[in-house]
Parts: structure tokens; sequence; C-alpha cells
């Protein structure tokens, strides 16, 4: 062995990718994620959602059917973690329905 390290691309591929704190509307901590994903999740969220209301299972299945093949993670996890940080932020919100709805704020 000669003693050299070859530092790994995927790692400095992870210093430089932006990232965002998410946040939590009942204040519990958020989720640090790439910035990029949170903005395509976001988007996929607010599209789904406008002009109308759709249960959690609705805009999921939506969801998971609009970004299967363009979303290399897991959609579900994702959905939820930019769900939450957008009702925080007050961009959607619940009903009081029975099932509750989500909505553009």
């Amino acid at each position: 062995m000669n003693g050299v390290r070859c530092q790994s691309p995927r790692r400095s591929i992870r210093m430089t990718e932006e990232k965002i704190l998410t946040k939590h509307p009942l204040g519990k901590s958020g989720r640090n994620i790439s910035k990029h994903k949170y903005e395509t999740m976001k988007q996929a969220i607010v599209e789904t959602l406008r002009n109308k209301e759709l249960t959690h299972t609705e805009l999921f299945n939506q969801l998971n059917k609009s970004l299967k093949g363009k979303f290399s993670d897991n959609i579900s996890w994702y959905a939820e973690t930019v769900k939450l940080d957008l009702e925080a932020r007050k961009k959607i919100e619940r009903t009081s329905s029975k099932p509750q709805k989500y909505r553009l704020k």
C-alpha cells in the first residue's frame, strides 16, 4: 500500500449539497433535507392541491403516481416531511371536516 487515500466523490457531493431544515406544525424537531428534493416535493404538493381539497390518502396516492420514476428516494417519507413543513409555514392547512382534508391557504 502506498498510503495515499482517495476521497470518495460521493462525500464531496454531500458537502456541497444545499440543505433546508424543515419545520413541524407542533414545534417538534424538523429534518435537514436536500433543498432540491424539498423544492421538488413542495411543487408537487402545491400542484396536486391546486383548486381542490384531498384527504391524506388521496394526496399521497396522487403524489406517488405523479412522482414515480421521477423521484429517486422514498416519496411518502419526503411527502410527509414537506407536508408538515408547509403546514407549519401556513402554506397548506387541514380542514375540520371528517375525514380531514388538505388544501392550499
